[in-house]
């Protein structure tokens, strides 16, 4: 369920402090407020002032985003709660652990895939770099489309986390010394290798000399783009080098009009000036901290707050569920608190139990987006193909959207059920706005492209999977070719069925193309990818057989529908002897370590 987080050391003398045992948010003798501005949500202790002051930054950085980036709409995928501490020892019940012991931290992102939270130390000078960082990357996912490369996401985020606000203006491509300090001690990588890097690359995620470099040259490199007015040229670059796989150093040459070697001197001359631009840009005048509405939070709805945060932390995720019933004894009728419960025992597959909660929290706030949608994903989640119940999830994610219009996973489940229901056509349209609301998200693109595939349109559906088979991502990169190489059988088969109708004069139905193509049946559940070995084949109910599949210290039961007929590649077909047999699987995931096969990959 975490999809990333990230943690920075806080520079500052008055974050030094004993590590002790944190104590519940609800022993604070400080009143919880909820401060709510036009796109954020801000809980915090620290008082009203600094809560209108957290909001009115966001929003500021916000706007000064669009501004850099001429979007008129800035969308955030997934839903943000920023939530403010008044020092240190607050902000310590929700940092990371290291050998037991929570992390020190100024500011904290944790991300999530359906909330995510940034979390600030309002005792510490400024907490606002080190988040920023992390919310720069939010805004380009719902911003951009397409594949990006690592130094251009990192890069930018560098250059909007350095950004300068205040009631006037906002200072922009402001670079910290320390940028600077280790470039010139540590040397920069040659260009060609900073553009080459890749999300799976060990530059890129291992710590160390390497990877501090190479943050802070993509940083550099931006800056040196920005004042030297070469932003423009980056959509060539990007065009050559990822959508028409043209080597690094050659698109470098024609976007840029410089080798790789000329960059690599050019950029060392910009870093040994010491020397930058910055520009000014007005404040919006339109943001105004005072008009933001404020509410208390009672002892309930503050401990809910964290519980909700620890929900979403691996390192505290059994400590939520213990808080929510803690509060659910205090007060029955806390919506959130039942919401959240419902949703820790989803995750576990005790679905009696999560849909109990769900109910609770739907009667208990029937305005709440999130309750409508996990009682969706929970029907979905039981499997249940009975029509009732496909209507039943239709009708909670129609009011989930109508809450929420921005809620990208209620549109992909959306989608999956309308196929379900036969309603193919539908369930393309709420994909493709599931994308356009998150364009950067890999599995709604893929996603996506399944639904081309069971509306006819295996062009469409092509081009898709032909731009995320050359992802830096492996495991994307890898789903992707298998599910082209089934996309372009289809397209074959239906190529084929044409003809064979302009000889004959017979036409071909649109069921007989379905079951003569290699398509996958949409499920309410997203494709996923696996690496591991088949330690046994169970095939005493032919044409099914059972793989079980052994992947790092995990054991999966892994199903599949028709061993003569499942897509498979590297063997001429389905062994019941496989025994050590590495593979790579498409799967759908059914519940704890039991997936449905879509594909079969023999190694």
């Amino acid at each position: 369920m975490i999809l990333r987080i990230r943690w920075f050391l806080c520079l500052s003398l008055s974050c030094v402090a004993s590590l002790g045992s944190a104590p519940h948010a609800g022993a604070a003798e400080a009143q919880w407020i909820e401060v709510q501005s036009p796109h954020f949500s801000v809980a915090t202790d620290a008082g009203e002032k600094r809560g209108r002051e957290v909001a009115m930054r966001f929003e500021q950085m916000r706007a000064v985003f669009s501004t850099l980036m001429t979007k008129v709409n800035v969308n955030i995928p997934v839903p943000l709660q920023i939530v403010a501490f008044r020092n240190t020892k607050e902000l310590r019940q929700v940092a990371p652990l290291w050998n037991g012991k929570p992390v020190q931290v100024a500011g904290l992102f944790q991300g999530g895939e359906d909330r995510s939270f940034i979390m600030l130390d309002m005792s510490v000078d400024s907490p606002w770099t080190v988040v920023f960082h992390e919310y720069a990357h939010q805004l380009m996912n719902g911003t951009l489309t397409g594949e990006i490369d690592p130094w251009f996401e990192e890069g930018f985020a560098e250059y909007f986390s350095s950004i300068e606000v205040d009631a006037k203006e906002a200072r922009v491509g402001k670079i910290p010394l320390e940028k600077y300090e280790i470039l010139q001690q540590q040397g920069t990588m040659k260009i060609a290798d900073l553009f080459s890097v890749q999300h799976n690359s060990s530059t890129y995620n291992e710590s160390g000399d390497h990877r501090t470099v190479f943050y802070a040259e993509s940083g550099i490199v931006l800056h040196y783009l920005y004042d030297n007015k070469l932003i423009p040229k980056l959509s060539l670059y990007f065009g050559l080098k990822i959508d028409k796989s043209m080597p690094v150093e050659d698109a470098i040459q024609q976007s840029f009009g410089m080798s790789a070697a000329q960059f690599d001197k050019i950029l060392r001359a910009y870093v040994s000036s010491n020397r930058y631009l910055y520009y000014s840009i007005p404040t919006p005048s339109n943001i105004v901290g005072k008009d933001y509405s404020i509410r208390p939070l009672s002892l309930a709805d503050s401990s809910v707050v964290i519980a909700d945060i620890h929900l979403h932390s691996l390192d505290y995720r059994k400590q939520a569920v213990a808080e929510f019933q803690d509060v659910i004894k205090a007060d029955p009728d806390n919506a959130a608190a039942c919401r959240g419960l419902g949703y820790a025992y989803l995750q576990t597959q005790d679905f009696k139990q999560a849909a109990e909660y769900f109910k609770r929290a739907a009667q208990l706030n029937s305005k709440d987006p999130r309750v409508h949608y996990y009682s969706a994903l929970l029907l979905s989640r039981e499997g249940s193909s009975d029509q009732t119940n496909l209507a039943e999830m239709i009708k909670e994610l129609d009011t989930a959207i109508a809450l929420d219009p921005s809620f990208g996973d209620a549109y992909m489940l959306l989608a999956f059920t309308q196929a379900r229901t036969g309603d193919s056509a539908s369930g393309l349209i709420s994909m493709q706005k599931a994308v356009s609301l998150n364009p950067r998200n890999a599995n709604y693109r893929f996603n996506l492209a399944q639904m081309y595939l069971n509306n006819q349109q295996p062009d469409k559906a092509i081009a898709i999977l032909q731009v995320l088979q050359k992802s830096g991502d492996q495991d994307v990169a890898q789903r992707a070719a298998v599910s082209l190489a089934q996309a372009q059988e289809f397209q074959a088969s239906m190529q084929a069925a044409h003809a064979t109708t302009a000889v004959s004069g017979t036409p071909v139905t649109q069921k007989a193309l379905t079951a003569d193509a290699v398509v996958t049946q949409v499920s309410a559940e997203p494709v996923k990818f696996l690496k591991g070995t088949v330690t046994n084949v169970d095939c005493s109910v032919a044409p099914l057989a059972t793989l079980t599949v052994l992947s790092g210290t995990k054991t999966w039961k892994m199903r599949v529908a028709d061993t003569k007929h499942v897509l498979l590649l590297g063997a001429d077909e389905f062994s019941c002897s496989w025994n050590k047999q590495k593979v790579a699987l498409n799967y759908r995931e059914n519940g704890e370590a039991v997936g449905s096969v879509v594909s079969i990959e023999v190694q």
